[in-house]
């Protein structure tokens, strides 16, 4: 009996692992949540410099005649490069000559204005309440909000590390894993209790040392290679894998949190946007796992990839004043990323030997996080070019799918247990690319 048809046995799909499905989607759910919600608690609102004549009503009393609050803006902002009221600068002292209906651009230079030498006031009608308005991270302030959402970013990847080890006091590690490194005694605990969970009393009874031995007579047979990190780059076979897996992951965290985390980037509204991207990643991951059965895995991985990378770059050729297709854009091109996260999920999974496979995917999730820590980070090249970031956003995705295209096929093929496995996989690829006689055979589909 393989180990397969014992997993069966226990239950391939009961309350164990729908238990532990659950238990792995609510903190998923949580944390993606909090990470959304840097939109809206570092969102940036409107704000113009702190002036005595608006601001102080000392100084307004001393202004003659009966000025309303858009002349006395008009005299002491100077106008933003949207023709709006400056953010960043005020004059001096009030430019009264531009009251005149004839005043134009000429009648002030750029020497009568001077930085926010007083602080700002801000706009509290959309956002009671953010980091950008308590700490004043605007103007030439402005880079330290991107850099605090690094920070916070790298929070989360340092409690993955130190406390990715606690979980498994509540979620099961893989029964073949612990069979295959020589844990019988555990790998026999860990069986029994999911036939347990399953209601499986009947096989729970039958579930000896003998009986997984005999079970993982082959898996046992073969020498393993220690399930280190080295090993995914030192055995033969595993180091292309690894380094375009653990790519793709990281183009899905770079691009994804780079982009997701500045909605207010698009000019649109940022609300509507966040519910768009919600709706919009549902039946793209739905549509991913169709995509999965009917196309295979390395088609739908390089695709999702290089389809969000096109919809981002393309943004970079969209005038600024077309809001709604930019969003649009936006939201495809995250949908996608989306998408390749759920292929990547379980491409990866299916790349590795079991023995490494664990090793694997948390290599691949380190990179998303690295990816996401440098992804905020990107913006900051907009003052070099507005359409800078975006060349970045949507080139990585684009490079890391074609990428993707030198990996294995994985369709339909069993899940490999050895690394003796990846390597005969390699060497069946190898003989069915070299020509020889033609053999005519019937196969069922």
């Amino acid at each position: 009996m393989a180990f397969s048809e014992l997993l069966d046995q226990v239950g391939g799909l009961g309350r164990f692992q729908v238990l532990q499905m659950v238990a792995l989607v609510v903190p998923i759910v949580w944390l993606t949540t909090q990470s959304m919600l840097e939109n809206f608690s570092a969102a940036v609102p409107s704000h113009r410099c702190w002036v005595p004549l608006l601001d102080n009503s000392t100084a307004q009393a001393s202004v003659p005649g009966a000025l309303g609050p858009k002349d006395l803006l008009t005299v002491s902002i100077p106008p933003g490069p949207n023709h709006e009221p400056h953010q960043c600068r005020r004059f001096r002292q009030p430019q009264w000559q531009l009251l005149d209906p004839n005043a134009t651009a000429t009648n002030w230079s750029e020497a009568a204005t001077e930085p926010c030498m007083d602080g700002w006031v801000y706009d509290y009608s959309t956002f009671t309440s953010t980091i950008v308005a308590k700490w004043d991270l605007v103007c030439d302030s402005h880079a330290l909000k991107p850099m605090a959402q690094s920070i916070y970013l790298s929070g989360i990847l340092v409690g993955a590390a130190v406390c990715g080890h606690i979980s498994d006091r509540w979620l099961a590690e893989s029964a073949r894993w612990l069979l295959i490194t020589g844990r019988l005694e555990r790998g026999l605990r860990e069986l029994r209790r999911v036939a347990a969970i399953n209601r499986k009393r009947v096989v729970e009874g039958t579930l000896t040392t003998e009986a997984l031995l005999s079970a993982m007579q082959e898996e046992l047979s073969v020498g393993q290679a220690p399930a280190s990190l080295g090993a995914l780059f030192c055995t033969p076979g595993l180091p292309l894998r690894t380094g375009i897996s653990t790519l793709c992951w990281f183009a899905f965290g770079f691009t994804f949190y780079g982009l997701a985390l500045d909605l207010q980037a698009l000019d649109s509204n940022i609300f509507l946007l966040q519910v768009l991207i919600g709706v919009v990643d549902i039946p793209a991951k739905i549509g991913s796992l169709l995509l999965l059965s009917r196309l295979g895995r390395r088609p739908t991985q390089a695709g999702s990839l290089v389809l969000s990378g096109l919809c981002i770059l393309a943004n970079t050729l969209v005038p600024y004043e077309m809001g709604a297709l930019r969003s649009a854009l936006a939201v495809l091109g995250l949908g996608g990323l989306g998408a390749a996260f759920t292929c990547v999920s379980i491409y990866t999974g299916e790349l590795f030997p079991t023995v490494l496979r664990m090793t694997a995917v948390g290599l691949g999730q380190m990179a998303a996080r690295g990816g996401a820590i440098l992804g905020p980070l990107v913006r900051l090249l907009a003052v070099h070019g507005r359409w800078l970031p975006l060349l970045v956003y949507g080139g990585v995705p684009v490079l890391s799918g074609l990428a993707a295209l030198l990996l294995p096929e994985t369709q339909s093929l069993p899940l490999p247990d050895t690394i003796q496995d990846v390597q005969n996989q390699a060497v069946k690829k190898a003989t069915r690319s070299t020509p020889g006689p033609t053999v005519l055979k019937s196969t069922h589909f």
